[in-house]
Protein backbone atom coordinates (compact mmCIF):
# COMPACT_ATOMS: atom_id res chain seq x y z
CA UNK A 1 0.00 0.00 0.00
CA UNK A 2 3.09 2.31 1.16
CA UNK A 3 4.06 1.89 -2.57
CA UNK A 4 1.20 2.94 -4.37
CA UNK A 5 0.57 6.10 -2.76
CA UNK A 6 4.48 6.52 -3.14
CA UNK A 7 3.85 6.14 -7.13
CA UNK A 8 0.40 8.92 -6.70
CA UNK A 9 3.23 11.32 -5.33
CA UNK A 10 5.97 10.80 -8.21
CA UNK A 11 3.17 10.89 -10.82
CA UNK A 12 1.83 14.64 -9.04
CA UNK A 13 5.50 15.72 -8.65
CA UNK A 14 6.16 15.17 -12.39
CA UNK A 15 3.23 16.60 -13.47
CA UNK A 16 3.52 19.34 -11.25
CA UNK A 17 7.32 20.09 -12.15
CA UNK A 18 6.71 21.17 -15.88
CA UNK A 19 5.10 23.98 -17.12
CA UNK A 20 1.41 23.36 -18.21
CA UNK A 21 -1.27 25.48 -20.21
CA UNK A 22 -3.49 26.35 -17.52
CA UNK A 23 -5.74 29.23 -16.58
CA UNK A 24 -8.67 29.72 -14.57
CA UNK A 25 -10.69 27.27 -16.14
CA UNK A 26 -9.09 24.28 -14.80
CA UNK A 27 -9.12 25.69 -11.37
CA UNK A 28 -12.80 25.89 -11.24
CA UNK A 29 -13.52 22.07 -12.19
CA UNK A 30 -16.38 21.60 -10.34
CA UNK A 31 -15.19 19.57 -6.71
CA UNK A 32 -18.58 17.72 -6.23
CA UNK A 33 -18.50 15.87 -9.32
CA UNK A 34 -14.20 14.83 -9.58
CA UNK A 35 -12.99 11.94 -12.09
CA UNK A 36 -13.93 8.81 -10.66
CA UNK A 37 -10.28 7.56 -10.32
CA UNK A 38 -9.87 9.97 -7.81
CA UNK A 39 -12.89 10.19 -6.22
CA UNK A 40 -11.64 9.57 -2.49
CA UNK A 41 -9.66 11.33 0.28
CA UNK A 42 -7.62 8.52 0.48
CA UNK A 43 -6.25 8.89 -3.15
CA UNK A 44 -6.71 12.07 -3.55
CA UNK A 45 -5.23 13.16 -0.25
CA UNK A 46 -1.37 12.32 -1.10
CA UNK A 47 -1.53 13.65 -4.35
CA UNK A 48 -2.79 16.87 -3.30
CA UNK A 49 0.21 17.10 -0.52
CA UNK A 50 2.91 16.46 -3.39
CA UNK A 51 1.27 19.07 -5.25
CA UNK A 52 1.70 21.69 -2.24
CA UNK A 53 5.34 20.14 -1.89
CA UNK A 54 6.21 19.97 -5.41
CA UNK A 55 5.21 23.73 -6.10
CA UNK A 56 6.20 25.74 -2.97
CA UNK A 57 9.24 23.59 -2.41
CA UNK A 58 10.34 24.39 -6.10
CA UNK A 59 10.35 27.92 -7.73
CA UNK A 60 9.06 29.88 -4.76
CA UNK A 61 11.28 28.11 -2.31
CA UNK A 62 14.12 29.46 -5.07
CA UNK A 63 12.16 33.39 -4.64
CA UNK A 64 12.70 33.11 -0.96
CA UNK A 65 15.88 32.06 -1.00
CA UNK A 66 17.07 34.45 -3.60
CA UNK A 67 14.98 37.26 -1.72
CA UNK A 68 16.29 35.88 2.08
CA UNK A 69 19.88 35.73 0.59
CA UNK A 70 20.82 32.27 1.20
CA UNK A 71 21.77 32.01 -2.31
CA UNK A 72 22.68 34.12 -5.11
CA UNK A 73 22.33 33.68 -9.64
CA UNK A 74 25.96 32.13 -10.13
CA UNK A 75 28.04 34.49 -12.77
CA UNK A 76 28.27 31.32 -15.04
CA UNK A 77 24.79 31.36 -15.75
CA UNK A 78 21.60 33.29 -16.19
CA UNK A 79 18.58 30.60 -14.62
CA UNK A 80 17.31 32.98 -11.90
CA UNK A 81 18.88 36.19 -12.73
CA UNK A 82 15.24 38.22 -12.47
CA UNK A 83 14.92 36.64 -9.17
CA UNK A 84 18.37 38.31 -8.24
CA UNK A 85 17.63 41.49 -9.97
CA UNK A 86 14.26 42.01 -8.29
CA UNK A 87 12.90 42.07 -11.84
CA UNK A 88 9.38 40.72 -10.80
CA UNK A 89 6.73 41.48 -13.32
CA UNK A 90 3.55 39.92 -14.29
CA UNK A 91 5.17 36.51 -15.91
CA UNK A 92 6.72 35.44 -12.31
CA UNK A 93 6.22 32.01 -11.17
CA UNK A 94 3.19 32.30 -13.19
CA UNK A 95 2.90 28.16 -13.74
CA UNK A 96 2.89 27.83 -10.09
CA UNK A 97 0.01 30.14 -9.43
CA UNK A 98 -2.18 28.36 -12.06
CA UNK A 99 -0.79 24.76 -11.09
CA UNK A 100 -1.36 25.65 -6.53
CA UNK A 101 -4.80 26.47 -7.63
CA UNK A 102 -5.54 23.54 -10.30
CA UNK A 103 -3.75 20.85 -8.35
CA UNK A 104 -3.33 21.54 -4.20
CA UNK A 105 -6.12 23.27 -3.80
CA UNK A 106 -9.08 21.73 -5.81
CA UNK A 107 -7.86 18.97 -4.54
CA UNK A 108 -8.19 20.26 -1.07
CA UNK A 109 -11.26 21.74 -1.58
CA UNK A 110 -13.11 18.28 -2.78
CA UNK A 111 -11.56 16.78 -0.01
CA UNK A 112 -12.74 18.90 2.46
CA UNK A 113 -16.31 18.73 0.78
CA UNK A 114 -16.56 15.00 0.99
CA UNK A 115 -14.98 14.58 4.41
CA UNK A 116 -17.66 16.96 6.06
CA UNK A 117 -20.50 15.04 3.60
CA UNK A 118 -19.85 11.57 5.12
CA UNK A 119 -18.66 13.48 8.96
CA UNK A 120 -15.00 11.77 8.40
CA UNK A 121 -13.48 14.44 10.96
CA UNK A 122 -10.13 12.34 10.29
CA UNK A 123 -9.71 13.69 6.46
CA UNK A 124 -12.06 16.89 7.42
CA UNK A 125 -8.92 17.73 9.39
CA UNK A 126 -5.82 16.57 7.22
CA UNK A 127 -7.26 18.65 4.25
CA UNK A 128 -8.21 21.84 6.15
CA UNK A 129 -5.14 22.61 7.82
CA UNK A 130 -3.51 21.62 4.10
CA UNK A 131 -5.69 23.69 2.48
CA UNK A 132 -5.04 26.56 5.11
CA UNK A 133 -1.55 26.53 5.02
CA UNK A 134 -1.41 26.27 1.32
CA UNK A 135 -3.88 29.53 0.96
CA UNK A 136 -1.82 31.13 3.48
CA UNK A 137 1.60 31.00 1.57
CA UNK A 138 -0.38 32.36 -1.68
CA UNK A 139 -1.42 34.89 0.68
CA UNK A 140 1.74 36.35 2.19
CA UNK A 141 3.35 36.30 -1.63
CA UNK A 142 0.14 37.99 -3.38
CA UNK A 143 -2.46 38.88 -0.49
CA UNK A 144 -5.90 39.11 -3.01
CA UNK A 145 -6.58 35.57 -4.08
CA UNK A 146 -9.75 34.00 -5.46
CA UNK A 147 -10.77 32.32 -2.31
CA UNK A 148 -15.01 32.69 -1.93
CA UNK A 149 -15.68 32.15 -5.65
CA UNK A 150 -13.04 29.63 -5.91
CA UNK A 151 -13.50 25.78 -7.42
CA UNK A 152 -16.88 26.88 -8.63
CA UNK A 153 -16.44 26.11 -11.98
CA UNK A 154 -19.33 23.55 -11.59
CA UNK A 155 -22.00 26.40 -11.30
CA UNK A 156 -20.73 28.09 -14.34
CA UNK A 157 -18.73 30.78 -12.31
CA UNK A 158 -15.30 30.76 -14.13
CA UNK A 159 -14.48 34.38 -13.29
CA UNK A 160 -13.83 34.28 -9.38
CA UNK A 161 -13.41 37.10 -7.06
CA UNK A 162 -10.53 37.97 -5.49
CA UNK A 163 -10.90 38.05 -2.00
CA UNK A 164 -8.63 40.56 0.82
CA UNK A 165 -6.09 38.56 2.48
CA UNK A 166 -7.14 39.30 6.55
CA UNK A 167 -10.59 38.06 5.15
CA UNK A 168 -8.96 35.39 3.67
CA UNK A 169 -6.66 34.82 6.78
CA UNK A 170 -10.12 34.90 8.42
CA UNK A 171 -11.86 32.45 7.33
CA UNK A 172 -8.99 29.94 7.13
CA UNK A 173 -8.72 30.41 11.08
CA UNK A 174 -12.31 29.97 11.50
CA UNK A 175 -11.88 26.48 9.54
CA UNK A 176 -9.23 25.16 11.31
CA UNK A 177 -11.19 26.12 14.48
CA UNK A 178 -14.21 24.29 13.27
CA UNK A 179 -11.92 21.01 12.05
CA UNK A 180 -10.57 20.64 15.48
CA UNK A 181 -13.80 21.25 17.18
CA UNK A 182 -15.00 17.54 15.19
CA UNK A 183 -15.35 14.28 17.12
CA UNK A 184 -12.34 12.40 16.51
CA UNK A 185 -13.79 9.41 17.63
CA UNK A 186 -16.09 8.72 15.87
CA UNK A 187 -16.95 5.50 13.86
CA UNK A 188 -17.27 7.29 10.44
CA UNK A 189 -13.83 8.61 10.42
CA UNK A 190 -10.73 7.09 8.36
CA UNK A 191 -7.69 5.25 9.83
CA UNK A 192 -5.16 6.87 7.71
CA UNK A 193 -1.71 5.39 7.27
CA UNK A 194 1.10 5.49 4.99
CA UNK A 195 -1.28 8.01 2.91
CA UNK A 196 0.07 10.71 5.20
CA UNK A 197 3.40 11.33 4.08
CA UNK A 198 3.80 13.66 7.33
CA UNK A 199 2.33 11.94 10.04
CA UNK A 200 1.21 8.38 9.01
CA UNK A 201 -2.00 8.79 9.99
CA UNK A 202 -1.07 10.57 14.12
CA UNK A 203 -4.34 12.46 14.26
CA UNK A 204 -2.75 14.01 17.57
CA UNK A 205 0.36 15.55 15.46
CA UNK A 206 -2.32 17.24 13.02
CA UNK A 207 -3.77 18.87 15.66
CA UNK A 208 -0.53 19.63 16.95
CA UNK A 209 0.28 21.30 12.89
CA UNK A 210 -2.85 22.84 13.12
CA UNK A 211 -2.39 24.95 16.30
CA UNK A 212 1.47 25.59 15.42
CA UNK A 213 0.02 27.15 11.69
CA UNK A 214 -2.64 28.94 13.47
CA UNK A 215 0.04 30.74 15.60
CA UNK A 216 2.05 31.55 12.51
CA UNK A 217 -0.67 33.32 11.10
CA UNK A 218 -1.67 34.69 14.70
CA UNK A 219 1.59 36.39 14.92
CA UNK A 220 1.58 37.12 11.16
CA UNK A 221 -1.13 39.82 11.69
CA UNK A 222 0.37 40.89 15.17
CA UNK A 223 0.93 44.31 13.98
CA UNK A 224 -1.57 44.90 11.54
CA UNK A 225 -4.24 43.83 14.39
CA UNK A 226 -2.78 43.24 17.73
CA UNK A 227 -6.07 42.56 19.48
CA UNK A 228 -7.08 39.51 17.31
CA UNK A 229 -3.26 38.54 17.52
CA UNK A 230 -3.30 38.11 21.57
CA UNK A 231 -7.22 36.62 21.34
CA UNK A 232 -5.65 34.30 19.17
CA UNK A 233 -2.34 33.00 21.41
CA UNK A 234 -5.02 33.17 24.00
CA UNK A 235 -7.27 30.32 21.97
CA UNK A 236 -3.67 28.01 20.72
CA UNK A 237 -2.52 28.76 24.68
CA UNK A 238 -5.54 26.82 25.85
CA UNK A 239 -7.30 24.63 23.79
CA UNK A 240 -5.15 21.87 24.78
CA UNK A 241 -3.46 20.73 21.63
CA UNK A 242 0.04 21.91 22.12
CA UNK A 243 2.45 22.50 19.55
CA UNK A 244 4.64 20.85 17.20
CA UNK A 245 7.97 19.23 18.34
CA UNK A 246 8.40 17.19 15.22
CA UNK A 247 9.24 18.40 11.92
CA UNK A 248 5.37 18.43 9.83
CA UNK A 249 7.30 17.64 6.71
CA UNK A 250 6.68 15.27 3.36
CA UNK A 251 9.96 12.99 3.73
CA UNK A 252 9.47 10.29 1.64
CA UNK A 253 11.63 11.00 -1.45
CA UNK A 254 14.12 9.29 -2.92
CA UNK A 255 17.42 9.92 -5.57
CA UNK A 256 16.03 8.94 -8.61
CA UNK A 257 14.16 10.83 -11.63
CA UNK A 258 10.63 12.44 -10.22
CA UNK A 259 10.86 11.03 -7.13
CA UNK A 260 13.11 13.38 -5.68
CA UNK A 261 13.00 16.60 -3.68
CA UNK A 262 11.38 19.21 -5.77
CA UNK A 263 14.04 21.95 -5.53
CA UNK A 264 16.78 19.14 -6.11
CA UNK A 265 14.18 17.67 -9.26
CA UNK A 266 13.55 21.44 -10.49
CA UNK A 267 17.01 23.00 -9.92
CA UNK A 268 19.12 19.88 -10.65
CA UNK A 269 17.54 17.22 -12.27
CA UNK A 270 15.91 18.68 -14.64
CA UNK A 271 18.65 21.71 -15.28
CA UNK A 272 20.95 19.37 -15.34
CA UNK A 273 22.76 22.12 -13.80
CA UNK A 274 24.26 21.72 -10.10
CA UNK A 275 25.81 25.34 -9.59
CA UNK A 276 22.97 27.65 -10.60
CA UNK A 277 22.34 28.58 -6.41
CA UNK A 278 25.48 29.89 -5.00
CA UNK A 279 26.29 30.98 -1.28
CA UNK A 280 25.24 34.82 -0.89
CA UNK A 281 27.91 36.54 1.39
CA UNK A 282 25.30 37.87 3.06
CA UNK A 283 24.66 34.19 5.04
CA UNK A 284 27.74 32.58 4.62
CA UNK A 285 29.75 35.63 6.22
CA UNK A 286 27.46 36.01 9.21
CA UNK A 287 28.14 31.78 9.41
CA UNK A 288 31.84 31.95 9.10
CA UNK A 289 31.89 35.12 11.56
CA UNK A 290 29.57 33.25 14.40
CA UNK A 291 31.66 29.90 13.53
CA UNK A 292 28.50 27.97 12.87
CA UNK A 293 29.14 24.49 11.45
CA UNK A 294 26.02 24.63 9.56
CA UNK A 295 28.22 26.21 6.46
CA UNK A 296 28.97 22.86 5.69
CA UNK A 297 25.64 21.43 6.18
CA UNK A 298 24.17 24.15 3.65
CA UNK A 299 26.69 24.74 0.93
CA UNK A 300 29.07 22.57 -1.22
CA UNK A 301 32.60 24.20 -1.17
CA UNK A 302 34.21 25.56 -4.25
CA UNK A 303 37.90 25.08 -5.17
CA UNK A 304 38.58 27.69 -3.04
CA UNK A 305 36.43 26.55 0.20
CA UNK A 306 33.90 28.13 1.54
CA UNK A 307 33.40 31.36 -0.29
CA UNK A 308 30.37 33.21 -1.14
CA UNK A 309 29.12 35.90 -4.09
CA UNK A 310 28.00 38.92 -3.25
CA UNK A 311 24.71 39.33 -3.56
CA UNK A 312 23.16 39.79 -6.97
CA UNK A 313 26.56 40.67 -8.72
CA UNK A 314 26.73 37.73 -11.25
CA UNK A 315 29.85 39.13 -13.07
CA UNK A 316 29.37 42.74 -12.64
CA UNK A 317 31.97 42.78 -10.13
CA UNK A 318 35.62 43.17 -11.39
CA UNK A 319 36.97 41.50 -7.84
CA UNK A 320 34.53 38.97 -8.36
CA UNK A 321 35.78 35.19 -7.35
CA UNK A 322 35.75 32.50 -10.44
CA UNK A 323 32.83 30.04 -10.54
CA UNK A 324 34.73 27.39 -9.59
CA UNK A 325 35.67 29.13 -6.10
CA UNK A 326 32.60 29.74 -5.10
CA UNK A 327 30.42 27.60 -2.87
CA UNK A 328 27.42 25.75 -4.36
CA UNK A 329 23.83 25.32 -2.73
CA UNK A 330 23.75 22.18 -0.72
CA UNK A 331 20.44 20.41 -1.53
CA UNK A 332 19.54 16.72 -1.38
CA UNK A 333 17.47 14.60 -3.44
CA UNK A 334 16.26 13.09 -0.62
CA UNK A 335 16.01 16.09 1.48
CA UNK A 336 12.47 16.67 3.00
CA UNK A 337 10.02 19.42 1.80
CA UNK A 338 9.58 20.99 5.08
CA UNK A 339 6.05 22.58 5.72
CA UNK A 340 6.43 23.79 9.10
CA UNK A 341 9.81 22.46 10.82
CA UNK A 342 10.42 21.57 14.83
CA UNK A 343 12.91 24.40 14.73
CA UNK A 344 10.06 26.86 13.18
CA UNK A 345 7.51 25.85 15.88
CA UNK A 346 10.15 26.88 18.40
CA UNK A 347 10.73 30.19 17.39
CA UNK A 348 6.95 30.64 17.04
CA UNK A 349 6.32 30.18 20.63
CA UNK A 350 9.68 32.20 21.68
CA UNK A 351 8.09 34.80 20.18
CA UNK A 352 4.63 34.47 21.30
CA UNK A 353 6.24 33.98 25.12
CA UNK A 354 7.95 37.21 24.76
CA UNK A 355 4.93 38.73 23.02
CA UNK A 356 2.20 37.66 25.12
CA UNK A 357 3.72 36.45 28.37
CA UNK A 358 6.70 38.56 29.64
CA UNK A 359 9.05 36.55 28.13
CA UNK A 360 7.93 33.44 30.11
CA UNK A 361 9.22 30.42 28.65
CA UNK A 362 10.72 32.64 25.45
CA UNK A 363 14.88 31.63 26.08
CA UNK A 364 13.81 27.94 26.68
CA UNK A 365 11.79 27.66 23.49
CA UNK A 366 14.32 29.92 21.66
CA UNK A 367 17.27 27.41 23.03
CA UNK A 368 14.92 24.65 21.91
CA UNK A 369 14.69 26.00 18.42
CA UNK A 370 18.38 26.27 17.88
CA UNK A 371 18.91 22.76 19.15
CA UNK A 372 16.00 21.82 16.68
CA UNK A 373 17.41 23.81 13.63
CA UNK A 374 21.18 21.78 14.47
CA UNK A 375 19.34 18.59 14.54
CA UNK A 376 17.79 19.20 10.84
CA UNK A 377 21.33 19.48 9.71
CA UNK A 378 22.63 16.20 11.13
CA UNK A 379 24.53 17.87 13.97
CA UNK A 380 24.65 17.25 17.21
CA UNK A 381 22.83 19.33 20.23
CA UNK A 382 25.98 19.45 22.54
CA UNK A 383 27.07 21.74 19.90
CA UNK A 384 24.26 23.93 19.68
CA UNK A 385 24.67 23.85 23.07
CA UNK A 386 27.98 25.69 23.17
CA UNK A 387 27.26 28.38 21.07
CA UNK A 388 23.97 29.24 22.82
CA UNK A 389 25.20 28.94 27.21
CA UNK A 390 25.65 32.27 28.41
CA UNK A 391 28.51 34.60 26.42
CA UNK A 392 28.31 32.45 23.27
CA UNK A 393 27.27 33.88 20.21
CA UNK A 394 23.43 32.66 19.98
CA UNK A 395 23.10 33.03 23.66
CA UNK A 396 19.78 34.70 24.34
CA UNK A 397 20.21 38.74 24.82
CA UNK A 398 19.54 40.46 28.11
CA UNK A 399 18.24 43.59 26.41
CA UNK A 400 14.71 45.27 25.36
CA UNK A 401 12.06 43.34 23.49
CA UNK A 402 13.38 44.23 20.23
CA UNK A 403 16.64 42.62 20.97
CA UNK A 404 15.30 39.26 21.22
CA UNK A 405 13.31 39.59 18.68
CA UNK A 406 16.01 40.17 16.70
CA UNK A 407 17.73 36.92 18.17
CA UNK A 408 14.60 35.21 17.35
CA UNK A 409 13.89 36.26 13.93
CA UNK A 410 17.66 35.75 13.47
CA UNK A 411 18.06 32.57 14.40
CA UNK A 412 14.39 31.13 12.43
CA UNK A 413 16.02 32.65 9.36
CA UNK A 414 19.29 30.52 9.46
CA UNK A 415 16.98 27.41 9.80
CA UNK A 416 14.75 28.37 6.92
CA UNK A 417 17.60 27.73 3.64
CA UNK A 418 16.03 24.75 1.57
CA UNK A 419 12.24 24.17 0.61
CA UNK A 420 10.63 26.92 2.89
CA UNK A 421 13.12 29.90 2.15
CA UNK A 422 10.49 31.93 1.90
CA UNK A 423 9.43 32.11 5.34
CA UNK A 424 12.55 34.14 6.05
CA UNK A 425 11.25 36.64 3.46
CA UNK A 426 8.06 37.22 4.90
CA UNK A 427 9.64 37.70 8.40
CA UNK A 428 11.97 39.74 6.99
CA UNK A 429 9.01 41.79 5.85
CA UNK A 430 6.76 41.05 8.84
CA UNK A 431 9.58 42.33 11.78
CA UNK A 432 12.26 44.01 9.66
CA UNK A 433 15.01 41.55 10.93
CA UNK A 434 17.68 40.86 9.46
CA UNK A 435 18.12 44.45 9.27
CA UNK A 436 19.38 46.26 6.20
CA UNK A 437 22.22 47.33 5.84
CA UNK A 438 23.10 50.89 4.67
CA UNK A 439 26.27 49.57 2.56
CA UNK A 440 26.94 47.17 0.43
CA UNK A 441 28.75 43.56 1.61
CA UNK A 442 32.26 44.52 -0.45
CA UNK A 443 32.43 47.97 1.99
CA UNK A 444 34.59 47.14 4.93
CA UNK A 445 31.84 48.31 7.53
CA UNK A 446 29.53 45.92 6.37
CA UNK A 447 27.83 43.74 9.23
CA UNK A 448 27.74 40.36 8.26
CA UNK A 449 24.32 38.98 7.84
CA UNK A 450 22.80 42.06 7.10
CA UNK A 451 20.23 42.05 3.61
CA UNK A 452 21.74 44.22 0.72
CA UNK A 453 20.66 45.52 -2.24
CA UNK A 454 21.84 43.44 -4.83
CA UNK A 455 24.73 45.02 -6.95
CA UNK A 456 22.53 44.05 -9.89
CA UNK A 457 19.01 45.22 -8.72
CA UNK A 458 17.18 47.24 -11.37
CA UNK A 459 14.41 48.70 -8.72
CA UNK A 460 16.58 51.92 -7.98
CA UNK A 461 17.35 50.51 -4.02
CA UNK A 462 13.46 48.95 -3.81
CA UNK A 463 13.26 45.50 -1.87
CA UNK A 464 10.53 43.30 -2.90
CA UNK A 465 7.43 42.83 -0.80
CA UNK A 466 5.55 40.51 -3.00
CA UNK A 467 4.94 38.27 -5.95
CA UNK A 468 2.07 40.28 -8.42
CA UNK A 469 -0.85 39.06 -10.38
CA UNK A 470 0.01 37.03 -13.09
CA UNK A 471 -0.70 38.04 -16.77
CA UNK A 472 -2.83 34.37 -17.19
CA UNK A 473 -4.92 35.61 -14.65
CA UNK A 474 -5.76 38.79 -16.15
CA UNK A 475 -6.25 37.70 -19.36
CA UNK A 476 -8.74 34.49 -18.46
CA UNK A 477 -10.25 36.10 -15.24
CA UNK A 478 -11.91 39.65 -15.22
CA UNK A 479 -12.29 39.57 -11.98
CA UNK A 480 -8.01 39.96 -11.49
CA UNK A 481 -7.46 43.62 -9.41
CA UNK A 482 -5.32 45.89 -11.11
CA UNK A 483 -1.92 45.44 -11.50
CA UNK A 484 0.23 46.44 -8.34
CA UNK A 485 3.66 46.99 -7.92
CA UNK A 486 6.37 44.34 -6.57
CA UNK A 487 7.05 46.81 -3.44
CA UNK A 488 3.14 47.62 -2.59
CA UNK A 489 2.75 45.40 0.82
CA UNK A 490 0.64 42.34 1.58
CA UNK A 491 -2.02 43.39 4.25
CA UNK A 492 -0.36 42.48 7.36
CA UNK A 493 3.37 44.48 6.44
CA UNK A 494 2.72 47.61 8.33
CA UNK A 495 6.17 48.25 10.00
Amino acid sequence: MKNCFKYIMVFSLAFLLVSCEKGFLDVNTDPNNPALEVGTPQLMFPAAVASSAGRIGAEYAIIGGMWSQFWTQSNAANQYKAYDQYNVTSTTAQYVWSEVFSGALNDYSYIINYAQENEDWTYYLLGTVMNAYTYQIMVDFYDQVPYDEAFMGGDGNYSPVYNDGKYVYEQLIAQIKDALSKDFSSSTNSVVGDEDFLFGGDVDSWKQFANTLLLKMYLRMVYEDPTMAQDGYSYVKNNGFGFLSTDAAMDVFEDSPGKSNPLYEYNFRQLNVSTNLRASYTFLSWMQENGDPRIDKYYTPGAGGQLAMHQGTFGLSTTELSPDDVSVALVHATDPVYFISAAESYFLQAEAYERFENGSGAKTSYEMGIEAAFAQTGIDATIAQSLYIDGAVYAYPDGDFESKLEAIITQKWASLPGAHAFEAFFEKNRTGYPKTSTVFSDDASYIPGQIVYPEGGITAGKFPMRLVFTDRESNTNPNTPAAVSFDTKVWWDVN
